[in-house]
C-alpha cells in the first residue's frame, strides 16, 4: 500500500534531501515550499510534514486549518524552533514534533508510528461484526446476506470516519466538523438523523444497534 506525504519545507537543500530519502523508503512525496495552494494536495495525503517558518502563512496556522479540515490525517512538525513554547504550541494540534537537525532513521520511525496510530497502515479489508469493509474499493458487504450496502455520501463519510477511529469515542462535534467541514452548533440534529438512517442500513436491528454505539451525552463509537 502506497502512502502520500505532503511535505512543506522552504529550505531547498533540506527539502530536496528529505524528499529523496522519503521516496527511497517507498512513499509518494508532494513537496511544497510555502503554504500556498496546499489544500488540494492535503485532501489526498496520508500524512503531513510541516515546517513552522515558511513563506506566507506560518506553519501553526496552516496546521490548525489542516487539522480542522481532516482530523484523521497525522501532522508531524519538523522545524528548527526548539523552545518549549514553540513545542507546546505545535503539539496543540500536531501529532508529533521534531527539531532540526534530525537523524533520517528517527524521521522514518516517527512516520511509521504516526501512520500506524492513525490506522492508515491497516489492512485494506476490515471485518466489523457482520460487515466486510473494503477500503480499496469503498465497498461494504453484509456477510450474512452477501448483499452490498449502498450509503449516501454523508452516511459513507460518517461511517468511515468512525471506522478510521475504531474503538474510540468521538464527540458529535468531532464527527460533524470532520464530515460537514463547518463549525458544529450545539443542538443541531443533522448528525443524529444521519446516524439513524445509517443504522437502518448497516445494523441487523437498528433499534438495538451493535455496530454504532451511542455514548450517552458524548457521541458515538464503533467497536471492532
Amino acid at each position: 500500500m502506497s502512502f502520500t506525504i505532503l511535505y512543506i519545507e522552504d529550505d531547498k537543500e533540506i527539502g530536496a534531501w528529505s524528499k529523496d530519502f522519503l521516496i527511497e523508503l517507498g512513499y509518494k512525496v508532494i513537496w511544497r515550499t510555502s503554504g500556498h495552494d496546499t489544500m488540494e494536495s492535503f485532501e489526498t495525503c496520508s500524512l503531513v510534514i510541516l515546517d513552522i517558518m515558511i513563506p506566507g502563512l506560518d506553519g501553526y496556522t496552516i496546521g490548525q486549518r489542516f487539522k480542522q479540515r481532516r482530523p484523521d490525517v497525522p501532522i508531524l512538525m519538523l522545524t528548527a524552533r526548539t523552545s518549549m513554547e514553540d513545542k507546546l504550541q505545535g503539539l496543540s494540534f500536531a501529532d508529533d514534533y521534531m527539531t532540526k537537525p534530525f537523524h533520517p532513521d528517527e524521521l522514518a520511525a516517527r512516520i511509521q508510528v504516526l501512520l500506524r496510530r492513525s490506522g492508515s497502515m491497516a489492512s485494506d479489508n476490515l471485518q466489523v461484526k457482520h460487515l466486510n469493509i473494503d477500503r480499496r474499493t469503498n465497498r461494504i458487504l453484509n456477510t450474512e446476506t452477501m448483499d452490498e450496502i449502498v450509503l449516501t455520501g454523508k452516511q459513507f463519510h460518517i461511517f468511515m470516519y468512525l471506522i478510521d477511529h475504531l474503538n474510540q469515542i468521538l464527540t458529535q462535534k468531532q464527527i460533524y466538523e470532520a464530515v460537514w467541514r463547518e463549525p458544529y452548533i450545539h443542538g443541531d440534529k443533522s448528525l443524529m438523523v444521519h446516524i439513524r438512517h445509517l443504522r437502518e442500513k448497516i445494523e441487523i436491528d437498528s433499534s438495538s444497534p451493535q455496530i454504532i454505539e451511542t455514548i450517552r451525552g458524548v457521541g458515538y463509537r464503533v467497536c471492532s
